[in-house]
This record gives structure tokens, C-alpha cells and sequence, in this order.
């Protein structure tokens, strides 16, 4: 259960972040062991202008600290 209140960029970020990362975990299940599939750059892109919007390009313990505190893993 979130636990801060976040900014519309904040949670747009947030939210990107993970999708972001049920891709990366689903292209590592795809791949069967044998290495990761490519994450569609699209995926990548999105996160990149979420963080950037929200004034995190670059921070990332700030990032990685308010997922922190709203629950998310990270």
C-alpha cells in the first residue's frame, strides 16, 4: 500500500519504472536461461522521459528512495 503522496510526475515515472521492469523480467523468462530478449527501445524511452519529467534524470537514489517509501520494489 503507497505510503507517500506522489506528484502526477512522480507516480508517471513510478509507473514506468514498472513496466519497465515486468519487461525486463518477462524478457528473462522468455529467454529460457539463455540471456535476456532485447527490451523494446519504446519501453526504455518511456521510463527515460517519466524520470526526466519528474526531475529524477540522473537521481537515481532520489528515485530509488521514493519508490521506497511508496512500496514499489526497487
Amino acid at each position: 500500500m503507497p505510503t507517500a503522496v506522489l506528484t502526477d510526475r512522480e507516480r508517471t515515472a513510478v509507473q514506468a519504472y514498472l513496466r519497465l521492469l515486468r519487461t525486463v523480467r518477462a524478457s528473462f523468462a522468455e529467454g529460457g536461461g539463455a540471456g535476456a530478449l532485447p527490451v523494446p527501445p519504446s519501453v526504455l524511452a518511456e521510463a527515460e522521459e517519466a524520470l526526466a519529467g519528474a526531475g529524477l534524470a540522473g537521481n537515481e537514489e532520489e528515485f530509488f528512495r521514493l519508490l521506497r517509501r511508496w512500496g514499489a520494489p526497487g
